[in-house]
């Protein structure tokens, strides 16, 4: 029987575990080197059937954009497959924008998740990562749906398993233009490319040295090229990176900002679990959560 409804499907958001630019295309495009992680600070979706072909969003929590990414998301998929169903798509927001947690890319993944499966499309993985590239350089990381390695403009996955991980994430009240942080003359755009193995190996041997009563968890290597440019631009990231800093002695921005996180430990209980007391005391506007990061897609098991 076709489905006429697909309930509660997960968004979660990403970290940049680092950022690096190594150079510029002929284009203007930059070119990077990354660590994608996604956590369980997600939006949910709920998606329902239509036979009339429209397609219409609907918000249950703050306002989106009016042609935001789902729907286009959904428009490209319907226009690429021929479909002539449509579908009311609702949106439960809880990822905050302009953060560089990638939630409008998330959701538009699991959009294209959702329908492929509502509508009985069936498409496999492949064929959904060249419809998530035209949406944006995020996308086809939550299509993909595992931890990577990322190069290239973004489209470059490699498949990565890192030790499970808490982090506390917090975004101030600001939010940040990525073209504002591109643009900038503070950028770096010559970092020495990394080698995933030194990556993983220094990252493995982090997990390794941590102790229960380790007081200074230490961050992963590398760092957030756009992280300078960022806090020109809005201070207020620097004074979260300090906050967090001073709590567990490691912090770095997530991709373009504006949301700065700090690894928090290993287990069922990270060794920093007294920031969740803390998030209820965060200063006016700032919005935070200890999150647990997630190794694969909940979503990853529709396509093959």
């Amino acid at each position: 029987m076709p489905l006429n409804a697909l309930y509660d499907l997960p968004a979660p958001a990403k970290l940049n575990l680092f950022l690096h630019v190594i150079g510029r295309r002929a284009d203007g495009y930059h070119l990077l080197q990354s660590v994608f992680t996604m956590i369980d600070w997600a939006d949910t979706l709920h998606l329902e059937r239509r036979h009339d072909g429209r397609l219409r969003r609907h918000d249950l929590g703050p306002a989106l954009p009016d042609d935001d990414l789902c729907l286009k998301a959904a428009r490209l998929l319907q226009a690429e497959s021929g479909s002539t169903l449509g579908a009311d798509i609702s949106i439960d927001k809880r990822v905050p924008w302009g953060a560089g947690l990638g939630g409008g890319s998330s959701d538009a993944a699991t959009v294209l998740i959702g329908l492929n499966r509502l509508w009985g499309l069936n498409w496999p993985r492949e064929r959904l990562l060249a419809l998530g590239a035209r949406l944006g350089a995020d996308v086809p990381f939550f299509i993909g749906g595992h931890t990577a390695w990322v190069e290239g403009i973004g489209e470059k996955l490699t498949p990565i398993t890192l030790a499970p991980q808490h982090y506390a994430v917090v975004k101030p009240a600001e939010s940040i233009a990525t073209a504002a942080i591109f643009s900038s003359s503070l950028l770096t755009r010559d970092s020495d490319a990394v080698i995933v193995a030194g990556f993983l190996a220094d990252a493995n041997a982090l997990v390794r040295d941590e102790t229960a009563e380790a007081k200074s968890l230490g961050g992963f290597p590398g760092r957030n090229d756009l992280q300078r440019a960022a806090e020109a631009l809005c201070p207020e990231v620097a004074e979260v990176g300090r906050w967090l800093q001073a709590r567990f002695g490691n912090s770095r921005m997530t991709g373009s900002g504006s949301a700065v996180y700090a690894r928090a430990g290993t287990g069922a209980r990270p060794v920093a679990t007294m920031l969740e007391g803390l998030l209820d005391r965060l200063p006016e506007g700032w919005v935070g959560r200890m999150c647990r990061s997630l190794d694969v897609h909940p979503l990853a098991g529709w396509l093959g």
